[in-house]
């Protein structure tokens, strides 16, 4: 067995150096994600004509294709359509099609989740004299929002470990630095054993937050 334990440490450094990138392009097709799908979500919910067909061919399409497929068409394929697209940047590229992708499952939850909380509620609010806005926003959301944070949550996870993918594009983000010192030194394990280990670790830390927050916003409904 010739596994190199003090390479795999001694690249760590140089790995770490990545960890912003990758976080960068995980945290802003994040929001934007979430934006799109709350949009989605709400559109699916209150039932609006046309755009709720049009929504549905949205959710079909990105959840039914591969996210690399999504990322390659959007890098290589729209610019051949659309000229003016040859400008943008492989880390936009991977953002747009990243939050695409997401934004489709997250509508999904969001609909679940503003589904999940009783119209009686609602009802019984408005009867109080609160306006449906209130009712919504005071009333509704707080529980959609805590229904939806534990999938959501998953959904980031999924995103930091996807956000790998931007290496077929060009971007040098944590994988891709991981690949290159792997052919350098021709010792792969090690290499790609080091950027599994900074993902896990990644994911680790953020399941804590995600923990300590789920427990934060569960409190007024603890018996």
């Amino acid at each position: 067995m010739n596994f190199d334990i003090g390479y795999m440490i001694e690249i760590m450094p140089e790995l770490l150096v990545y960890i912003p990138i990758t976080l960068y392009l995980a945290i802003v097709s994040m929001l934007i994600a979430v934006i799109i799908g709350i949009a989605l979500s709400l559109i699916l919910v209150n039932k609006i004509p046309i755009a709720v067909q049009l929504s549905k061919l949205y959710i079909s399409f990105f959840r039914g294709t591969p996210v690399l497929v999504q990322l390659l068409m959007i890098y290589f394929g729209l610019p051949q359509l659309f000229p003016w697209l040859n400008s943008i940047s492989a880390v936009n590229a991977a953002i747009i099609a990243f939050s695409l992708n997401t934004s489709a499952y997250l509508a999904e939850i969001f609909r679940a989740a503003l589904t999940s909380v009783d119209k009686g509620q609602t009802e019984a609010a408005i009867s109080t004299g609160l306006t449906y806005r209130q009712a919504v926003w005071g009333i509704v959301l707080p529980q959609a929002v805590r229904n939806a944070v534990p999938a959501t949550g998953n959904m980031f996870i999924g995103l930091i470990k996807n956000s790998s993918l931007a290496f077929t594009i060009g971007v040098t983000e944590l994988l891709a630095q991981g690949k290159l010192l792997a052919t350098a030194t021709l010792q792969f394990f090690e290499a790609y054993l080091a950027v599994g280990i900074i993902y896990w670790c990644m994911t680790i830390l953020y399941s804590w937050l995600q923990k300590w927050y789920e427990a934060r916003i569960n409190k007024p409904y603890e018996a």
